[in-house]
């Protein structure tokens, strides 16, 4: 047998949810470009895409997000799970915990694309109903009238975001929904395997996103552009740092080994939408001062943006906490977990072997 630690290389399901393709910097979502997606269509019908394989027609459109916005309240004994944490107590637990608790509202096996539907409208609600306890305000109820995206924004806010916040967070939460066997998806399609139900995959999920080494926030990058400040600050502060060997953030990717095809994307909304932002417009201007000086100093490394970069630029313009980081990623994330669910709950049990190096006892 052959050990492969961290199962690196080592194909463990076939799939037709997504392709990630590291090597040529490609990320396909059920035959499409990811990249063509994100900004040309709503969240509803991206979601619609990665559960049913196609889009939805223009009649289905409405008819898709009516139901689905009437899947977005939470029940009063889910809000009493919450509100019994104490309030030290972070995000992600809480949020872990509050999903374990939707086993009462008929989350049996198997699963369903009705109950996909009904958790990833509930994410949102439990998140914003977390956030503003932990802020000490009140809970602010989902609307049926609002979008997905926008009601997210106005559950979090209490008020209705800008229309640009919107298409910004809409288009990260669009790239972010699927990408492939990663950690948290290879756990929930592990315990969706065993024949449970939706709800403790998603939660096994969660468990795995919470861990700093794959549901880390970019926290970093937004610390940079925070103390970057403004454009004419930009050039002098890489400088400094490159000559000081520090490390510029948001720049290099485990698994894409060109451009990462989600950052692209990203950038090129964040460059339209930057003249109505100046947050959006520090980043693209941030962005391309950074990759002509990593070139001056570092010649032929090729480090080219990863998807961190705009997604703090994008938590920057809407300004979001970083309390929110890893929920908003569980908010979209849900999407392509209950898509491999749902495919590995009709497949076989993941059972993988392990090479012992212990001691054996004598004969």
């Amino acid at each position: 047998m052959t050990v492969a630690n961290g199962l690196e290389q080592v194909i463990v399901a076939e799939t037709e949810i997504s392709f990630v393709d590291g090597e040529r910097g490609r990320l396909v979502f059920r035959g499409r470009w990811a990249k063509d997606l994100s900004d040309t269509h709503r969240f509803e019908e991206v979601a619609h895409l990665l559960w049913y394989g196609s889009l939805p027609s223009g009649e289905e459109k409405a008819d898709i997000a009516a139901k689905w916005a009437s899947e977005r309240e939470i029940s009063a004994g889910v809000k009493a799970v919450i509100d019994a944490i104490p309030r030290e107590v972070g995000m992600m637990s809480v949020l872990r915990t509050a999903v374990s608790a939707l086993e009462t509202e008929g989350f049996g096996y198997p699963p369903t694309l009705e109950q996909a539907a009904s958790i990833t409208m509930k994410l949102p609600t439990i998140v914003a109903y977390c956030y503003r306890r932990l802020k000490g305000l009140a809970p602010v109820e989902p609307r049926t009238d609002l979008r997905h995206t926008a009601n997210y924004l106005y559950m979090l806010k209490g008020e209705e975001a800008s229309p640009v916040h919107v298409q910004a967070l809409e288009a990260y939460l669009n790239l972010m929904m699927e990408h492939g066997m990663n950690s948290s998806t290879f756990a929930a399609r592990v315990i969706a395997s065993t024949r449970s139900d939706l709800i403790s995959a998603v939660v096994g999920a969660i468990g795995a996103l919470k861990g700093p080494l794959h549901g880390g926030a970019p926290s970093l990058v937004m610390n940079m552009l925070r103390d970057i400040g403004s454009k004419d600050r930009a050039e002098a502060w890489i400088r400094s740092k490159l000559e000081n060997d520090g490390r510029i953030m948001g720049f290099g990717h485990r698994v894409y080994k060109t451009k990462d095809p989600r950052a692209e994307a990203l950038r090129l909304i964040a460059s339209r939408l930057s003249d109505s932002d100046p947050c959006l417009e520090l980043a693209v201007h941030v962005e391309e001062t950074a990759i002509r000086l990593l070139e001056e100093y570092k010649p032929g490394k090729k480090l080219y943006t990863n998807v961190e970069f705009y997604a703090a630029a994008v938590m920057n313009a809407i300004d979001f906490e970083e309390e929110l980081f890893t929920p908003t990623f569980v908010v979209t994330r849900s999407v392509g977990w209950c898509a491999h669910i749902l495919e590995a709950a009709a497949g076989r049990l993941i059972y993988p072997d392990s090479a012992y190096v212990g001691q054996l006892p004598s004969e």
